[in-house]
C-alpha cells in the first residue's frame, strides 16, 4: 500500500514508533564519534572536519536557510559574498563538532603567563573586567552567542575560579545527552536544562552569587519582539526577567575565532538594562538591548555565526 493512502493517524502512529529507534541511532552514532575523536589530534581533526562540513553542507536544507538568513541581513552583500560567508559557516560548524570532543583540555590560557602562546589569547581589559567579576563578591548574568566555539565561555569561567550555573538546550536523544553531559561535566560549572524549572533554579543561582551564563541568540516563539539586523523577530527574554527579579551587574562574552584554531575570548564593558518611568527594568527593552550587542557581533565576524536556523518567522 502506498504511504500515501495510509490514513493520518496511521502516519502518526507509525512516526511516533519509529521516533524512538532513530533517536537511539543518533545518539549511538553521537557517542562512537565523540569516543573515536578523542583519539586524534586535535588541530588535524577540526581541520577534516572543517573540510568534510564544506563538502557535506551545501546539500543539506539548512544551506537554503542560512542563505535566506544571510540574503536578508546583508542586502547589500552580492550572491557571491553570501556563499563566501556560507561557506564560512559550515567552516566553523565542522571545526566545533571536532573541538567538542576535546573540551577538557582546549581552554589552555595561564593567567600566570599570559603572553604564552597557547590557543587561547586574551585581551588586557577583558582580563581585568575577568577578574573583577570574579572578585567583587556580587552574582552576574553573562550573556553568549552561538560564535565561533560557544562552549568556551563556560569553559574559562570554571577554569579561572568563578561559580557558574550555565543554561543548557538537551538534544532530543537521551542517549545523546548523556555522553554530551559527560564531556560537558568536565570543567564548565553547574548545567542547567532549559525547561519549567530553569528560571527558579537560575534565579537560586543568582541569590546564592553565583554567576550565571545563557546563550540568548536565537528564535524564541514565546519570545518578545526585537529588531535583529534590521528585521522584527522574536528574542528570549529570559536573562531580562531575571535581571528584574535580582539586579546585578550584565556582561557580554563573545568568542572569535582565529587563523590556526586558536580564540580570543572578549568580555564587554556593564551593558545598562533598560528601564521604564517607573524604574523596573523593562524586559522588552533590555532584550532588545542585548540583542543589539549580538548583532555587533555578528556583523564582524558573519562567518563565524550560526545562521543556520530561521531566525525571522
Amino acid at each position: 500500500m502506498s504511504s500515501s493512502l495510509l490514513p493520518a493517524r496511521t502516519k502518526a502512529a507509525i512516526r511516533d514508533a519509529v521516533k524512538p529507534l532513530s533517536e537511539a541511532a543518533v545518539g549511538a552514532l553521537t557517542i562512537a564519534l565523540l569516543r573515536a575523536t578523542r583519539h586524534f589530534d586535535p588541530d588535524k581533526t577540526a581541520d577534516a572536519f572543517s573540510r568534510i562540513a564544506r563538502r557535506i553542507g551545501p546539500l543539506l536544507r539548512e544551506n537554503r536557510i542560512g542563505r535566506a538568513n544571510l540574503t536578508a541581513a546583508f542586502p547589500e552583500k552580492s550572491p557571491g559574498e553570501i556563499e563566501t560567508i556560507l561557506a564560512g559557516v559550515w567552516d566553523n560548524l565542522g571545526r566545533v563538532g571536532a573541538e567538542f570532543a576535546h573540551l577538557d583540555h582546549i581552554w589552555d590560557y595561564d593567567t600566570d603567563f599570559p603572553t604564552r602562546y597557547g590557543r587561547i589569547e586574551v585581551p588586557k581589559r577583558t582580563f581585568d573586567l575577568f577578574y573583577q567579576l570574579k572578585d567583587d563578591n556580587k552574582p552576574a548574568l553573562v550573556f553568549t552567542s552561538h560564535l565561533a566555539n560557544w562552549e568556551l565561555p563556560a569553559l574559562a569561567a570554571a577554569a579561572h575560579g568563578i561559580d557558574s550555573a550555565v543554561l543548557y538546550r538537551r538534544p532530543n536523544s537521551a542517549s545523546a545527552d548523556r555522553i554530551i553531559q559527560e564531556v560537558r561535566q568536565v570543567n564548565m560549572g553547574e548545567l542547567i536544562p532549559a525547561g519549567r524549572d530553569a528560571p527558579l533554579r537560575l534565579a537560586e543561582a543568582l541569590k546564592a552569587g553565583r554567576h550565571v551564563g545563557m546563550l540568548v541568540d536565537q528564535y524564541l516563539t514565546n519570545g518578545v519582539d526585537v529588531t535583529f539586523f534590521g528585521r522584527r523577530t522574536k528574542a528570549n527574554p529570559m536573562l531580562a526577567r531575571l535581571l528584574r527579579q535580582i539586579e546585578c551587574p550584565v556582561h557580554g562574552v563573545r568568542i572569535i575565532r582565529l587563523p590556526g584554531n586558536r580564540f580570543r575570548a572578549e568580555i564587554t564593558e556593564e551593558v545598562q538594562p533598560v528601564r521604564d518611568a517607573t524604574g523596573r527594568i523593562d524586559v522588552q527593552g533590555t532584550t532588545q538591548a542585548i540583542t543589539s550587542v549580538i548583532e555587533g557581533w555578528i556583523r564582524e565576524h558573519p562567518e563565524q555565526w550560526l545562521w543556520l536556523h530561521r531566525r525571522w518567522r
